[in-house]
């Protein structure tokens, strides 16, 4: 299965190229994800340091979701500036549950990668949902890995102002 996660990163990697937008390159990023670590859904969170907010414009099945920077599962990633796995939501002091409320989706588990710029601050936070038998180290491994490789693309296109 390991060999099969890079061979897709090369796949990948050729078509985020061609993106220059954050419209059509988190969706790219999403799907990829999803299927090599076969999470349900998605989110790309992108830090605004101005508001204290995490926002994400890409969020599976749902509209732009904003979190304040010290809540939720992604706040608590970005507070402990390394990966967090959840696997019973619900149990955690961090889980936001209103947003499954809001959303009518219920999660099960999580896992939540920051993603660092080339200055090392962090400029968003990978989260996936519910992976069937929940996520284990092996998922975090890869998602840094990914994180690091994308983080070049987020830079470049936060920097430029586009959200």
């Amino acid at each position: 299965m390991e060999s099969k996660r890079y061979t897709k990163l090369a796949e990948f990697a050729k078509e985020l190229l061609s993106h220059h937008s954050i419209e059509k390159g988190l969706p790219l990023i999403s799907e990829y994800l999803k299927e090599v670590i076969g999470a349900d859904r998605c989110s790309i969170f992108i830090v605004d340091n101005v508001k204290n907010e995490l926002w994400t414009t890409h969020a599976d099945g749902v509209e732009r979701i904003i979190v304040p920077r010290d809540k939720g599962i992604v706040g608590h990633t970005l507070d402990v500036k390394k990966p967090v796995i959840v696997n019973d939501a619900y149990s955690d002091e961090h889980f936001l549950q209103e947003i499954d409320k809001k959303t009518g989706y219920k999660t099960k588990n999580i896992v939540a990668v920051p993603i660092f710029d080339s200055h090392r601050n962090i400029i968003g936070v990978l989260e996936l949902l519910n992976k069937e038998g929940g996520f284990d180290n092996e998922d975090v491994k890869f998602m840094i890995f990914f994180a690091h490789y994308v983080s070049g693309f987020l830079e470049l296109i936060t920097t430029l102002g586009e959200k």
